[in-house]
């Protein structure tokens, strides 16, 4: 086996420029099954990581996937806001362990600004429960003091003590901005590969200071509070953009949350994280499926592609095979070299595809983490991804039968005879 491997490789240097094409053609579409794999699962994972340890999630009236996504992901905006008295009910409700409130709808740069208050620091939780840690400095405790995701102060370069603009909105550019209270950065979160990772904590009450003299996303006409003003006055949130709920039993869990949705003094939508996930996962379950088969037939024309430049140069190598047998090789090996060709091709078609698949992701992981929040996590492979790893393997030797099967059928006289 080691000679008809030699000898096909031997084979294939003769025609490198036709093999090469043939390579580079399959190398990338194995890059791209196995990257459609890899984001596919390591998004999941991303997604499933963010949160752990909250038994509800509460918003305005919407949908589940809805609230989801821009409660705990910063993805889209909320429909409505919850009053504080709201807020302060359910808090205050015998089954609940503790609440933290989150105010969104500003931002800095591109990055969201979220109001919250030192529970989330105590409470929050992602991946296996692990906790936020700081890498420095310390949470905020004063009105104008703001703790950074690490991404954040990674990509914009901040560290300790120094000041920041929050503008109004959560676009990426904004042309209002709260100049007149600016805010100091006094942490950093350690790195979590969760949209922690891009997002600005503040105090709670920091976001009523920056609108005091606001009304209905405007500045009021001839009112100006300054910031040492505004810490004089009350600051209580008039409203927040949804909140975390732990609570004391998981036995509780559906009847707080159906108190929740039926809640007469303003419509409210109580969601388990992990089920609305689930929902998510089912809604892009049909693309994840669509990508996997173009990614499958992308692959399948490559192989296609080895099978035809086998195919098309039999003619050419007749005599080549002739010779073969002439000196003493047998149908069978003459058979053997055509797969032994297939299976070298295949397989240096994958590694150049794997090789290709982690250049790819090293330098899409730091993109996809400060565009998108998504963490894709440089392993080694799945069992998953060596069966399909297997399977082109495979599929690149069963291609070789063809081919082999009919230079097996040559004869000497046919293969030493030039036709006209």
């Amino acid at each position: 086996m080691r000679n008809i491997l030699l000898l096909a490789l031997k084979s294939l240097r003769n025609r490198k420029f036709t093999v090469c094409l043939t390579i580079i053609s399959i190398g990338l579409s194995v890059a791209l099954l196995l990257g459609v794999e890899r984001i596919r699962t390591e998004s999941r994972n991303s997604f499933t990581n963010t949160i752990s340890g909250t038994d509800l999630v509460v918003g305005a009236r919407s949908g589940p996937i809805q609230l989801l996504l821009y409660s705990i992901f910063r993805i889209g905006y909320a429909t409505n806001n919850i009053s504080w008295e709201s807020y302060q009910d359910i808090a205050a409700l015998p089954s609940v362990s503790w609440t933290v409130p989150i105010s969104l709808g500003d931002s800095h740069r591109g990055y969201r600004v979220m109001g919250t208050t030192s529970d989330y620091f105590t409470h929050f939780r992602y991946g296996s429960k692990q906790s936020l840690r700081l890498d420095k400095g310390i949470e905020f405790s004063d009105l104008y003091e703001a703790v950074l995701g690490a991404e954040v102060a990674r990509k914009l370069g901040y560290n300790l003590g120094d000041s920041i603009i929050l503008s109004h909105g959560a676009g990426e550019v904004s042309f209002v901005k709260h100049e007149d209270k600016p805010f100091t950065v006094v942490g950093i979160l350690a790195p979590t590969g969760t949209p922690v990772d891009q997002t600005i904590h503040v105090n709670l009450e920091s976001i009523e200071a920056i609108h005091i003299d606001w009304k209905q996303g405007a500045p009021m006409a001839g009112v100006h509070i300054s910031a040492d003003q505004a810490r004089r006055l009350k600051l209580t949130p008039k409203a927040i953009t949804a909140f975390l709920v732990k609570l004391q039993s998981p036995i509780a869990t559906f009847k707080v949350q159906r108190t929740i949705n039926q809640y007469s003094e303003e419509p409210l939508t109580a969601i388990l994280p992990g089920v609305a996930l689930q929902q998510l996962w089912q809604l892009v379950g049909v693309a994840e499926k669509a990508l996997m088969a173009v990614s499958g037939f992308v692959v399948i024309i490559g192989l296609f592609g080895m099978l035809t430049t086998l195919m098309t140069s039999l003619n050419e190598r007749r005599r080549e095979m002739a010779i073969l047998r002439s000196v003493g090789a047998r149908p069978a090996h003459v058979f053997s070299l055509i797969i032994g060709e297939s299976i070298l091709v295949t397989a240096l078609a994958i590694v150049v595809g794997i090789v290709l698949l982690y250049t790819l992701l090293a330098i899409a992981q730091p993109l996809l983490v400060a565009q998108f929040g998504l963490y894709i996590n440089i392993s080694f492979f799945s069992n998953y991804e060596l069966l399909l790893l297997a399977i082109v393997l495979l599929s690149g030797i069963v291609a070789g039968i063809i081919p082999g099967w009919k230079i097996y059928r040559y004869s000497l006289n046919d293969g030493m005879t030039i036709k006209t």
